[in-house]
């Protein structure tokens, strides 16, 4: 073996501990052959590498900070259940709630006893369908009809269309994950047989106004996903707590839910935004596996963000790496299988803006590289429509995508995402909790600039350094974007 082939397969090495985020260990082989190589090649690889590996050090090190500090939410601050009797019965009869603690907000749990539960969730899940796995989701209220403007959720009949089509597109479609509401003309079970016939992949559906008889149709079925949340501001949802405890003692893989937003249920910052979203989350596992120890549970907090009008922001940037950054929290960190939102738009009609929005962010997620991704296929308007000429149309693009970046070299390692710290993202989560609104902390107004400096960063860097520049994303795009203000402005 040559020395040069010798190098080239100790920095492969290398290249899969970045992907295991073993950041430390794939920079001492850097060094190491940084130290001994000679041949100019394969220094140039090496360089490309040393110089993201200490952003990624410490991007991790902000991630292992947020699953601790989510902890220290749910034992320091609590969760307001104290007005919900079958919850509090529950934690205390396990012996999970901190009587001794006088200094929280809401009811605070023992460490020991969220440590025992975590442990207890499987870190593999039945039927995983791997990394970057795109799909369909968000249940939005109304179907995009061409040529029909009237607003109304999907009928029977097109149900079966959706359904048929989908399963047409299962090459790339690797999670069907309800994608639109229904009429009175067609029940949640009736449409999960109908997935169950035409769909063999992972599929999702929520069971909060199924028959008990119906929930059961999930249980043992490892492609088969229930999909349920219960937490938001730091307190339960009272409509969902039967639900919620139903799927989870049925032993329902459990999709838990949190669709925290920024600002207005959570705080302003990312990594406070991070640890709350993910302290909910993690409360909801808690409990499932104090109902059925062992139940499988994907970590899906989705967290979004918002316009200045206040409405769902799915064209912004911002969307795509605040969760392309939680997917790391659990990738990196915990091992817990995860979903996230993301690939869609704000626009609300089926236009080539709206398709390239979609494109862009599944693109950059793709690059920084998630678990799960619902809503990736079809939806409009910040998940208020599904259109399936937009579903088809995003298909044909996601299938392209996907053979340009398979046909990539693998050895450009992890992309930084260069997550802002906050050293104060508990003290804001527990004076939010202390005023009850983040628009009235004064972490929120703080921070109001937060996730628009971190877009700068990130743009900075890739300005320097591209990555897969044959296949553009949502960072590369607005890099563009910039550049042709500039020549404007010049020739102007």
């Amino acid at each position: 073996m040559t020395i040069k082939k010798q190098a080239d397969e100790i920095f492969g090495k290398g290249i899969l501990l970045e992907k295991e985020a073993e950041f430390e260990k794939a920079k001492a082989i850097y060094e190491d052959l940084f130290r001994h190589v000679t041949d100019e090649t394969v220094l140039r690889k090496i360089r490309f590498r040393m110089e993201d590996i200490d952003d990624l050090i410490a991007e991790k090190a902000i991630y292992q900070r947020i699953d601790e500090n989510a902890k220290r939410v749910l034992t320091e601050i609590g969760i307001n259940i104290i007005e919900n009797q079958a919850l509090m019965d529950l934690l205390i009869e396990a012996d999970a709630v901190d009587f001794d603690n006088e200094t929280a907000i809401f009811i605070p749990l023992k460490r020991s006893y969220i440590d025992h539960c975590l442990e207890q969730v499987p870190r593999k899940m039945p039927g995983d369908p791997g990394m970057n796995t795109f799909g369909t989701g968000a249940t939005p209220p109304f179907l995009k009809r061409t040529g029909d403007e009237e607003l109304r959720p999907a009928n029977r009949e097109e149900y079966k269309k959706i359904i048929l089509t989908v399963g047409e597109q299962e090459d790339i479609v690797r999670i069907f994950s309800l994608p639109v509401a229904c009429d009175k003309s067609i029940s949640l079970f009736e449409i999960a047989q109908l997935m169950e016939k035409s769909y063999q992949g992972l599929k999702m559906i929520t069971t909060s106004r199924m028959s008990d008889d119906e929930v059961t149709f999930l249980k043992d079925k490892e492609h088969w996903v229930d999909g349920t949340s219960l937490i938001t501001s730091l307190a339960p949802m009272s409509n969902m707590v039967d639900p919620f405890l139903r799927s989870a003692r049925t032993g329902n893989n459990l999709l838990l839910i949190d669709q925290s937003i920024a600002g207005i249920s959570g705080p302003g910052s990312p990594e406070s935004f991070l640890t709350q979203n993910h302290a909910q989350v993690i409360f909801m596992m808690v409990l499932a596996q104090t109902v059925n120890p062992g139940i499988s549970c994907i970590h899906c907090g989705i967290p979004s963000v918002i316009e200045a009008d206040g409405n769902l922001s799915y064209s912004s940037p911002h969307q795509t790496f605040i969760n392309a950054s939680l997917a790391r929290v659990n990738t990196w960190i915990t091992g817990f299988p995860s979903a996230q939102t993301g690939g869609s738009t704000s626009l609300p009609e089926v236009t080539p803006q709206a398709l390239t929005d979609s494109e862009l962010s599944r693109n950059a997620l793709r690059k920084y590289g998630v678990h799960i991704l619902r809503h990736a296929m079809g939806a409009l308007g910040s998940l208020n429509f599904f259109s399936l000429e937009k579903f088809l149309e995003d298909c044909e693009r996601e299938r392209r995508s996907r053979t340009i970046f398979e046909s990539m070299p693998e050895d450009k390692g992890v992309i930084p995402i260069y997550f802002p710290g906050d050293d104060q993202a508990l003290v804001g989560i527990r004076e939010i909790a202390e005023k009850g609104n983040p628009k009235n902390a004064d972490h929120t107004l703080k921070n109001v600039d937060s996730f628009r400096l971190w877009e700068d960063r990130i743009c900075q860097a890739a300005e320097k350094k591209r990555y897969y520049p044959q296949l553009n994303d949502i960072v590369i795009d607005r890099i563009k974007a910039n550049e042709h203000r500039e020549r404007v402005k010049l020739s102007g």
